[in-house]
């Protein structure tokens, strides 16, 4: 059996998040600093000390979930962990895999933290506060959920965004047609549909003018080959070709997190470990859910690591 490395993406982000790592190790210490240097930016403190209104602002949260992973990541790879014997993918949720291509090599750390910067402004300047909306469809299956946002979008945007796990799909589109969502959820009697407290409507159509803005930004980007291939979201498969990774990341701002198929790809290509590395452990759950064959391991404190290190 072999492992893949994955990395969480919005959502997982919490005040304090990192600080652990950066006391116990100076690895972690200089991503952190190389991240608020690339950003001009005292992010660290933000994440360490708050507000969280701040730090769940979208050009927020993205670099620093990021700056997190790869902070945990660089203190496995000083323990010892090398991804092309130790790996045989990486994969993030949406911004994460931004981090799982930091770790991976494919992007330098200063570059990953701008990329995120841009996604995470261009995401919430793409629909004013208020126009969009998400809301999870629990209960459901992926044909139902893109059956019910089908009938609900009348004439607007209402899509599925996320399909996180078997009976957890997320729906992304104006405001208006996702409440339509809502209710024929109801109707047809699935378990619960609620509305996320995001700020834009992320994974839809909606986002085309942040798309423009990441083939514009990431066409000025070096890129290398990844040390093990990315399980690109929009695909649920491995790419390892930098043009194509390039082309996906756009795809992806746009198009389905399909999540559930990528770790089930990632199963059939005999992948019987997933570790997440970053802040909380997301990821970890939606595996139990996804497959309950595959082992679930989250990274995120320092006796995380040096638990997992004793493992290889």
């Amino acid at each position: 059996m072999s492992r893949a490395f994955i990395f969480p993406g919005q959502g997982s982000q919490a005040v304090g998040m990192g600080r652990e790592l950066a006391d116990a190790f100076a690895t972690a210490r200089q991503v952190f600093e190389e991240v608020d240097d690339a950003l001009s930016q005292k992010l660290s403190k933000l994440m360490w000390e708050g507000p969280d209104t701040d730090l769940n602002l979208t050009e927020n949260a993205q670099p620093a979930l990021m700056a997190v992973s790869v902070a945990a990541f660089r203190v496995l790879q000083e323990g010892g962990v090398d991804l092309s014997k130790h790996a045989k993918f990486v994969a993030g949720h949406s911004l994460g895999e931004y981090s799982a291509l930091a770790a991976a090599g494919v992007f330098k750390l200063g570059d990953t933290a701008r990329l995120l910067k841009i996604r995470g402004q261009a995401m919430q300047r793409a629909v004013p506060v208020g126009v969009g909306a998400m809301a999870a469809i629990l209960g459901a299956e992926l044909d139902a959920v893109r059956a019910i946002a089908e009938e609900a979008a009348q004439g607007q945007v209402c899509e599925a965004a996320n399909d996180n796990a078997p009976g957890q799909i997320v729906v992304s589109g104006h405001a208006e047609a996702v409440d339509r969502a809502i209710a024929l959820a109801a109707e047809r009697g699935f378990k619960r549909a609620m509305k996320l407290p995001v700020s834009a409507p992320f994974h839809c159509a909606l986002m085309a003018p942040a798309a423009d803005a990441m083939q514009k930004a990431l066409a000025d980007v070096a890129m290398a080959p990844p040390a093990v291939p990315v399980v690109a979201n929009v695909v649920a498969e491995a790419v390892h070709e930098p043009s194509r990774i390039r082309d996906l990341l756009v795809e992806q701002v746009t198009g389905t997190v399909r999540w559930r198929e990528s770790v089930l790809w990632m199963k059939s290509q005999d992948v019987g470990q997933l570790v997440e590395v970053g802040a909380g452990k997301v990821l970890t759950g939606l595996t139990k859910r996804i497959d309950k064959e595959i082992e679930g391991v989250t990274l995120n404190t320092p006796a995380d690591i040096d638990a997992f290190l004793k493992t290889l």
